[in-house]
């Protein structure tokens, strides 16, 4: 499955086989360019692929983000990967993205040279420039939950495709950055539930939004988020909560 020439931190040389026992999961894809680690996962999963299968790949031509929104993932300039897990059931899905982030933040910490924050619902900041996002994508027959897909991204450097990007320190290591990140990803992804007192703390820590002034998905000022996920935005009119929409601040543009 590899295709493609050899990569400067030799994920290619090393190989699928020993790359899999290496990160202790059943199967990893390996490839050089693909359309999106998300849809390679998704056709995997549907050919009847282990949970635990990792997709990787060097170069990405159509990635994929919250809202179908798309981008092309410069050849191994980041992390691209999609982790396929078969969860017994839904429980925890609706704030997967969250916990991933509370999760992974820390991983991410002994890699950049600042404390990594959480943007809701699905971004991972370095000060004010963005390192990675999470994207999650269940797939049913009627209701009994198959399968997830959890694609992750993140900079190796920063990116020509995202103004004012962050990146890891110059150095580190796609393979690195796998054997640290798994297991919290696949930690995530096993638990159940919504999110705990615990992990509501480690969010509040981390909080990119708390405090600020928000121009959507409502006018007013964040003030963190719930264990099922929403965002608060307290306003004139009192708190608001929010499950879903994309969080932009006042004054932005996009």
């Amino acid at each position: 499955m590899v295709a493609g020439g050899m990569t400067r931190d030799g994920l290619h040389d090393l190989g699928e086989l020993h790359l899999a026992a290496a990160l202790g999961v059943p199967r990893v894809a390996l490839f050089a360019r693909v359309g999106s680690t998300m849809d390679e996962a998704h056709e995997l999963a549907a050919s009847g692929t282990s949970a635990g299968t990792i997709v990787i790949a060097d170069e990405q031509t159509a990635g994929r983000g919250r809202g179908g929104r798309r981008w092309n993932s410069a050849a191994v300039q980041g992390l691209w990967i999609t982790l396929l897990e078969r969860p017994d059931t839904g429980s925890g899905l609706e704030v997967l993205s969250l916990r991933l982030g509370v999760r992974v933040a820390p991983v991410l910490d002994r890699f950049t040279d600042g404390c990594v924050h959480v943007k809701w619902p699905n971004d991972l900041f370095v000060g004010s420039r963005k390192l990675a996002g999470i994207l999650v994508e269940a797939r049913w027959r009627g209701r009994n939950l198959e399968w997830v897909a959890i694609g992750i991204g993140i900079n190796l450097a920063p990116s020509t495709a995202v103004p004012n990007s962050a990146a890891v320190r110059p150095g580190v290591s796609r393979l690195e950055l796998l054997d640290a990140l798994v297991p919290a990803i696949r930690a995530a992804a096993a638990a159940e539930g919504s999110l705990s007192p615990a992990e509501l703390a480690e969010f509040d820590a981390r909080d990119y939004a708390r405090g600020r002034h928000c121009a959507l998905p409502a006018d007013g000022v964040a003030e963190g988020i719930t264990s099922d996920g929403a965002l608060v935005i307290r306003s004139s009119g009192g708190t608001a909560r929010f499950r879903s929409g994309s969080l932009q601040f006042a004054g932005e543009i996009r």
